[in-house]
C-alpha cells in the first residue's frame, strides 16, 4: 500500500519572495518562474492574488484605474469614429 505524500506548505516570506520574483520576471513566463522556484503555476497565481486582490490585471491597476483608463479610451475612440463619419459624409457630398 502506498503512503500518501504529505502536501508542501511554504512560509510568508516564501511566498512573499515568489510573488516578487514573479513581478520582476521580464520575458521569463510565469511557468518558467514556478519551475525554478519548485512550485505549481496555480499556487504562484494564487499567492500573488493574496499578496494584493485588488491589483488583479497584469497593467499593475486597480479596477478602479482600469475602468477610468477604459472609459477615456472609449470616449477617444467615439471621438475618432465621429470624425470618420463626417469625412465620409463629406467625401460622399462633394463626388455628387
Amino acid at each position: 500500500m502506498t503512503k500518501r505524500q504529505k502536501r508542501k506548505t511554504y512560509s510568508a516570506e516564501f511566498k512573499a519572495e515568489a510573488v516578487r520574483v514573479l513581478e520582476q520576471r521580464g520575458d521569463r513566463t510565469i511557468a518558467d518562474v514556478a519551475a525554478s522556484l519548485g512550485v505549481a503555476e496555480s499556487a504562484l497565481h494564487k499567492w500573488k492574488q493574496q499578496t494584493n486582490p485588488s491589483r488583479v490585471h497584469d497593467r499593475g491597476e486597480t479596477q478602479e484605474e482600469e475602468l477610468r483608463r477604459l472609459r477615456r479610451e472609449l470616449t477617444d475612440l467615439k471621438r475618432d469614429r465621429d470624425a470618420l463619419v463626417k469625412s465620409i459624409a463629406v467625401f460622399v457630398r462633394d463626388r455628387k
